[in-house]
């Protein structure tokens, strides 16, 4: 099950999508993938200005839900390629700036998820790697770009061949998510984050992810991606956000930003 809640951060909008299936560990199925992908589709029709993604009880998501899959029966190339894969680009390509809060189990489909999302903050605890030496299967959703970008191939298949697991302190210090913090801590750390960004500067966050996402999927250098840079900017300074920015600093206050 996958709920969604609208709320409200200063004049701001911001969606709250959980995955709320704990006796599962949020293990997705193909019917909660597409109820994941209608809530950001409808957090994206509703304007909101950031959008916050956490799952229910123990765990982030433990990846799919194979409890009672026979694979002689399973398409497992459909149900990444045509399931999985296109809610990972609708929740890389939604319109605001998206976080989520991973604690407990972070696998497999679950690690997509938390790829395709903007900013990560993780439990101390969070369990992250690829136990799918277990299982006779390969890593999935994303998890070998990610594992050899930030880790190297040697630790790659070190985690892939003896299916170790990461703690959520050890994954951010080895570069893979942006920050851990105190189990305890983590929801209402992050929702304070999301409320703090659902008031920002919205198309100045999308012109900077979209640079982002160009260095990291083309290999965009130095040179050539500071002329995206400037490019940007300049196509920044006439929107109102830049000229409230601007404003604001000259008066001495605290910008009010519209996401223009």
């Amino acid at each position: 099950m996958i709920d969604l809640t609208i709320h409200t951060a200063g004049d701001a909008l911001y969606a709250e999508v959980v995955l709320n299936n704990p006796k599962a560990m949020n293990s997705l199925a193909e019917a909660d993938l597409a109820e994941l992908d209608a809530a950001y589709r409808e957090a994206a029709d509703n304007n909101v200005r950031a959008l916050f993604l956490r799952g229910e009880g123990k765990g982030f998501c433990a990846g799919r839900n194979i409890k009672g899959l026979d694979p002689r029966d399973d398409d497992a190339t459909d149900y990444l390629a045509n399931k999985v894969t296109p809610v990972l680009r609708r929740m890389s390509q939604f319109p605001a700036p998206t976080f989520a809060a991973v604690h407990g189990p972070c696998l497999g489909v679950g690690l997509g998820l938390a790829i395709a999302t903007d900013i990560v903050y993780v439990a101390e605890d969070a369990t992250i790697g690829s136990p799918f030496a277990n299982l006779g299967a390969t890593l999935d959703s994303g998890g070998h770009a990610l594992f050899v970008e930030r880790l190297g191939a040697h630790r790659t298949m070190d985690l892939i061949v003896t299916a170790d697991m990461m703690s959520g302190a050890e994954a951010v210090q080895a570069g893979l998510f942006s920050r851990f913090v105190p189990a305890q801590e983590l929801v209402e750390f992050t929702r304070a984050t999301v409320e703090r960004a659902a008031q920002g500067a919205t198309r100045a966050f999308m012109a900077s992810r979209a640079l982002v996402h160009d260095i990291r999927d083309n290999g965009t250098g130095l040179w050539a991606s500071i002329s995206d840079e400037n490019i940007a900017q300049g196509r920044l300074c006439s929107s109102p956000d830049y000229l409230e920015g601007f404003q604001a600093f000259n008066e001495k206050r605290v910008p009010k930003f519209t996401g223009e």
